[in-house]
């Protein structure tokens, strides 16, 4: 099982949201990556905006379990974050996910738990792949 267990914003949502058509799949997921989870603010934003204000007390909850938590630090990457945006900007990249792909390429032994099918196309450290689990 990998050290490091990143999540994305669609995770994330799919997660706490029991209509999404993935939540079955990321329930299913949960005793099989232990917590905590390392994500990016990016990402928490993402998620908070796409659960609206029925999906904030969950995501509340997960955030003061330390479930899930932010220790990315933008201003330490930026220049390889804005290196991966502007290599994959005609997919298009969002800021959370150069994000993730940076984390990738620094936190050690980690996966990526994501419904994001964009994380195929991505690559890290230039030609390696994002090690992730899908619903796919």
């Amino acid at each position: 099982m990998a050290r490091n267990v990143l999540v994305d914003a669609g995770f994330i949502v799919a997660l706490l949201n029991g209509r999404d058509e993935h939540h079955l799949w990321s329930v299913a997921q949960v005793p099989q990556f232990a917590t905590p989870w390392h994500t990016c603010e990016a990402v928490l934003s993402e998620a908070l905006h796409l659960l609206g204000s029925r999906g904030l007390q969950s995501m509340t909850a997960l955030i003061r379990r330390k479930a899930v938590f932010a220790d990315f630090n933008l201003a330490d990457s930026i220049e390889p974050v804005l290196r991966l945006l502007q290599k994959y900007s005609d997919v298009p990249m969002s800021l959370a996910d150069a994000c993730l792909v940076r984390m990738a390429e620094v936190l050690p032994d980690c996966v990526l738990l994501t419904t994001d099918s964009d994380f195929r196309v991505y690559r890290r450290s230039g030609r390696q792949t994002v090690p992730c689990v899908t619903p796919d």
